[in-house]
């Protein structure tokens, strides 16, 4: 998959490519990743990480985490979420992410169509990204195994939830866990945890 990926947006720039996990969850912090890969570079793994397996997504952070000229990754806690809501906690976390990097890129990559800009960073913000660019594609991979990684381990303390299956996302199993025992204090509480009819809005992970 990665010859179908484009190496780059605008020739001669550093870029970076920035994408997040966990916008859609009941529970948990969202995460984002801001990633630098050095030119040239190919994996036959590398491809939008919902596309991936659990497996290639670990063997592929590895591959990354070690090759990538920087990366960095951005945290905003289901706290924060409810104060300043799930869309903005998202820009948060990708600045976050920026902020961290060893390397100032010229530019930023932005998976989706919205984004609140960088300072003295120029951006472009481009719908299904992680399935368009190699290094959107690759802060997708890192931005959901460390929220994954997050979540499996606070999972050991909440099991009724099944995290470690859905990793916070509304799936029937976590709504019914939810009905029946209530909310974790890791819950977002702005979010609507049981629509009216709850047979219905039984999303699965994202």
């Amino acid at each position: 998959m990665a010859n179908r990926l484009l190496n780059n947006h605008s020739k001669g720039l550093i870029e970076a490519g920035c994408d997040e996990a966990g916008r859609g969850c009941l529970a948990g912090p969202v995460y984002a990743a801001a990633v630098i890969l050095p030119k040239g570079f190919r994996h036959k793994l590398l491809n939008d990480s919902k596309k991936m397996s659990h497996t290639a997504r670990l063997e592929l952070r590895e591959i990354i985490e070690k090759k990538a000229l920087a990366w960095a990754v951005g945290i905003v806690d289901h706290e924060e979420i409810d104060k300043i809501n799930i869309l903005n906690a998202s820009f948060l976390a990708m600045h976050r992410a920026v902020d961290q990097l060893i390397q100032k890129p010229d530019q930023l990559l932005i998976d989706g169509n919205r984004f609140k800009a960088y300072p003295e960073i120029p951006h472009h913000c481009i719908i299904k990204g992680d399935g368009k660019y190699k290094s959107i594609a690759a802060a997708s991979v890192l931005a959901k195994t460390h929220r994954d990684e997050f979540m499996t381990i606070l999972s050991k303390d909440f099991p009724e939830y099944a995290w470690t299956e859905n990793m916070g996302y509304p799936t029937k199993k976590h709504r019914e866990a939810i009905k029946k025992i209530g909310l974790s204090p890791y819950h977002r509480k702005s979010f609507r945890q049981l629509p009216e009819q709850f047979s219905l809005n039984l999303n699965t992970e994202e």
